[in-house]
C-alpha cells in the first residue's frame, strides 16, 4: 500500500466527515430558525383594548436635556452630574461633569427617578417628608432638591436630575434648565 494513497484516503474521509457535519448542523439550525420564526397556531392574540401606549423621550431629546443642564451648571462654575430617566425610571443618559464628585451620578439618577415617579420637583417632595418620613425608605428615591419632571400633556414622561452643586436649589435650577431645553 502506498503511503501517499493512505494519506489521500484519510484526507478525503476527513473532508467528507466535516462536510456531512456542516450539512447536519445547517439543517438543524434551519429547522430551529424556521420553528422560532413561525408563531404557534395555538398562541392567543391580544386585542388592542388590552394594550396601552405611553410617551417616552428619545435618546436624542434626553441627551439635549442633559447637555443643557450641564451647560447651565458650567456657566456658574458648578461641577455636577446630570441624569435623565424615562417614565419607567430607566436611565436614558448620565453625564458626569468634569470634577463632579463620585457620588453625584447616582444621586442625579435617584433625583430624576423621584421627580418622574411623583411628577413633581424633588424640592416640593422633600417638604412632604415632614408629614410622611417613611417616603425616604422607597427604594431608588432621593428626596433632595435637584430633580424635575418632564411632562407631556400634564403627564410625566421623564425626569431630569442634577447633583453636585453646593445646594439643592442650584441643582434644581440646572435640572429645570434641562427641562426647558426640550421646549426649544
Amino acid at each position: 500500500m502506498n503511503l501517499n494513497s493512505t494519506q489521500s484516503t484519510r484526507t478525503k474521509r476527513l473532508a467528507l466527515g466535516v462536510t456531512a457535519l456542516a450539512i447536519a448542523a445547517a439543517g438543524t439550525f434551519g429547522a430551529v430558525s424556521a420553528s422560532a420564526a413561525a408563531p404557534a397556531a395555538s398562541t392567543p392574540s391580544t386585542s388592542s383594548h388590552n394594550l396601552t401606549t405611553s410617551t417616552h423621550l428619545t435618546v436624542a431629546a434626553a441627551t439635549k436635556a442633559a447637555q443643557a443642564a450641564l451647560a447651565a451648571a458650567g456657566k456658574e462654575n458648578q461641577k455636577v452630574s446630570v441624569a435623565v430617566v424615562d417614565r419607567n425610571g430607566n436611565t436614558l443618559v448620565t453625564l458626569r461633569g468634569d470634577g463632579a464628585g463620585p457620588q453625584s451620578p447616582e444621586s442625579a439618577e435617584r433625583k430624576a427617578y423621584t421627580a418622574v415617579s411623583w411628577n413633581a420637583p424633588t424640592s416640593e417632595l422633600a417638604k412632604r417628608l415632614a408629614q410622611t418620613p417613611n417616603l425616604k425608605d422607597i427604594p431608588g428615591t432621593l428626596f433632595l432638591a435637584g430633580g424635575a419632571p418632564v411632562q407631556a400633556k400634564g403627564a410625566p414622561v421623564a425626569g431630569v436630575g442634577v447633583a453636585g452643586a453646593p445646594s439643592g436649589d442650584l441643582d434644581e435650577k440646572f435640572a429645570q434648565a434641562g427641562v426647558a431645553a426640550l421646549d426649544k
